[in-house]
């Protein structure tokens, strides 16, 4: 099984837009294997930098560490050959090594590191964590500097100096200035990712300081308006950017923004009215309600 080398990881995450493809349950809430493998196949075929498989949109944190490796394993098994996928690790630092490890097994081409469960953190016990994941696999590792696991720019660094294949940093926290120290002392050793929630939002000033691409998790219902929003970002075509904020991504984010725990449910709201049902979200998040899906079913009507 051959698996992609972690600077080529790097680049190719880089180089263009990254899907977030939510993961797939039937009514039961158990895992719906081949619609999930239908999706990954058709995503992958658009011009897409990296699929993640079980990511955030993707509903990791419900799932069970067995789930996660049948996820990434369907994800790796039918991503198109030159779509690289990214496995999630997380929760503790051992449960984190074993999901690392295992996504190497999985035929995974990197791992994206998520915040530790619950616990709060010193930035020495947080670099520890990145360091143990690191050592557990050849893959190429992305942290996701989030909620409880803020990465400061000299544990960073420190992680880049110690970990050869610490590729990737994913910012879910929207601090300007420590994003720009960051990119500041670490210049282009590091592929640097926008992961706010809706991160078309923040594409365009996060494009002036250097950070080249972003997850995006409208692409799962919208991939062409998805591919076009990112072209325009990184053309810098400013008017085409605003004209498509206004258009559907600010509309879009009133009504994610209603309920703790949208970013997911409106994802899957966003399939099931393009005809492409994903199932429900699992507990403890919500879906939509039946006005709110109708609201984003004329909002996707504008942008199709």
């Amino acid at each position: 099984m051959k698996q992609t080398a972690p600077d080529e990881i790097a680049r190719r995450l880089g180089s263009g837009l990254l899907s977030f493809p939510v993961t797939h349950f039937r009514d039961d809430l158990s895992f719906d294997e081949d619609a999930y493998r239908e999706n990954i196949a058709r995503l992958g075929g658009y011009d897409v930098a990296g699929l993640f498989a079980a990511g955030g949109t993707g509903e990791f944190f419900s799932l069970t560490p067995d789930e996660v490796g049948r996820v990434v394993r369907a994800a790796a098994a039918e991503a198109p050959d030159g779509v690289p996928v990214v496995a999630p690790a997380g929760h503790g630092t051992a449960a984190a090594v074993r999901m690392a490890e295992d996504a190497e097994r999985a035929g995974a081409d990197g791992v994206l590191l998520f915040p530790p469960y619950l616990t709060e953190a010193p930035q020495e016990g947080l670099a520890a964590h990145v360091r143990a994941v690191c050592r557990a696999t050849r893959l190429g590792v992305t942290i996701y500097s989030r909620a409880n696991a803020v990465y400061q720019d000299a544990t960073v660094a420190e992680l880049a100096d110690a970990c050869p294949n610490l590729v990737g940093f994913k910012d879910g926290v929207g601090d300007l200035e420590l994003m720009t120290r960051i990119r500041s002392r670490l210049g282009d050793r590091l592929v640097y990712v926008g992961g706010l929630p809706t991160a078309e939002t923040f594409a365009l000033p996060y494009r002036e300081m250097g950070v080249t691409t972003y997850s995006s998790a409208v692409f799962n219902f919208v991939p062409e308006f998805a591919l076009a929003f990112h072209a325009a970002v990184r053309a810098g075509d400013r008017e085409g950017v605003h004209r498509r904020l206004a258009e559907f991504v600010l509309p879009y984010c009133e009504i994610r923004n209603r309920r703790k725990g949208y970013a997911v449910g409106i994802v899957k709201a966003g399939m099931r009215v393009t005809g492409r049902s994903a199932g429900p979200v699992r507990p403890p998040l919500t879906d939509l309600t039946g006005d709110e899906t109708a609201q984003l079913a004329e909002l996707v009507k504008r942008v199709r």
